[in-house]
């Protein structure tokens, strides 16, 4: 079955909105521009991400599925989760070490991925409409639980799972009533006007984006089911008009689109490193033009064929193109010689 270049395309975006947030994320403090370009894209990428996984996840919920489940997800985690601990010793971060149950930075991904799936099993259950309902008010209600945060990635796992579980109960034609005119007028509308918005609010904390702490932490308490449900209400509208206007044809860099899980776990290593050696500093909009360009090679590298060859056992578990990949750059190197 030949891949929906509306969904490749899609997951290309957002991974490069990733990389390019990551980016600009140490400069946002000192600048209004970049603060409105942070927090806007905060708004959308990962409830969309999170979105798209969940239209994928049309498995079973039997032993061999969540077998092959924990081999694809929680693998690449405990790989990952000590390659970060080391890389991050490495290069002298503070607090570099992290328990294994306390993802590394952009790893709590994983770590959630593979619980929503296993949250599947029952809510699929209940049904679509119950079942929103209910993700929904246990997405609101455990912001009022202090113990609830980064520690098994559990505040991120209650708060998103409604995307995730949108996701999944989501038919490709409900997709694409986006693609009408009025929609993607309205969309188009709908971006400028909470990036005016946010820009006209610049003290907007974005931890009620990031989704990993409890309302005790974020100042507002009493008010919090609120602002989230704010959120929510943002991110569903903001992610809609954004895919609005996702192209539904197949270009030259569409097949990268499949290879973001990759582009994912790997751009922490650069990121991480231009941070540390404070190598990029932010100026003016020519400055923050060039960090998008940094960030689109970035993705053009991590999700290149010799990238994949060398780290597919990692993130696949497959070795094959691995002895494969370095079999051959040996026999390129001995006829050379």
């Amino acid at each position: 079955m030949g891949r929906n270049a509306f969904f490749d395309n899609a997951k290309l975006l957002l991974i490069f909105l990733v990389v390019f947030g990551h980016l600009i994320q140490p400069s946002t403090k000192d600048s209004s521009v970049l603060h409105t370009m942070y927090i806007w894209i905060y708004t959308f990428h990962m409830p969309a991400f999170i979105f798209l996984s969940g239209f994928f996840a049309k498995g079973a919920g039997n032993k061999s599925y969540i077998y092959n489940l924990a081999k694809k997800l929680l693998l690449p985690y405990l790989v990952f989760q000590a390659l970060y601990t080391v890389f991050y010793f490495l290069i002298g971060k503070e607090n570099w070490m992290n328990s294994v149950f306390d993802p590394q930075w952009a790893l709590w991904f994983l770590f959630s991925l593979f619980s929503w799936h296993l949250m599947l099993i029952l809510f699929k259950k209940i049904g679509p409409r119950y079942g929103l309902a209910l993700a929904v008010l246990i997405g609101l209600a455990i912001g009022y639980v202090p113990e609830v945060g980064s520690l098994f990635s559990l505040s991120r796992t209650f708060v998103f799972f409604p995307f995730f579980l949108a996701g999944f109960w989501v038919r490709t034609e409900q997709l694409q009533q986006l693609k009408k005119p009025i929609i993607k007028g309205a969309g188009l509308v709908i971006m400028i006007a909470v990036a005016l918005f946010i820009h006209w609010m610049p003290d907007l904390d974005s931890g009620w984006l990031l989704a990993s702490k409890p309302y005790s932490m974020l100042e507002s308490p009493f008010m919090g089911v609120i602002t989230r449900g704010l959120v929510y209400v943002t991110a569903v509208v903001m992610a809609s008009s954004v895919l609005a206007w996702i192209p539904s044809r197949h270009f030259k860099l569409t097949v990268l689109g499949a290879r973001t899980l990759y582009v994912y776990l790997l751009h922490g290593f650069f990121i991480q490193t231009f941070r540390k050696q404070d190598l990029f500093s932010i100026d003016n909009i020519i400055d923050a033009t060039e960090l998008a360009i940094v960030a689109a090679v970035i993705v053009l590298v991590l999700s290149s064929k010799p990238v994949l060859k060398l780290w597919q056992p990692f993130i696949e578990g497959r070795w094959n193109s691995f002895w494969s990949f370095i079999r051959g750059n040996t026999g390129k190197r001995s006829q050379v010689s």
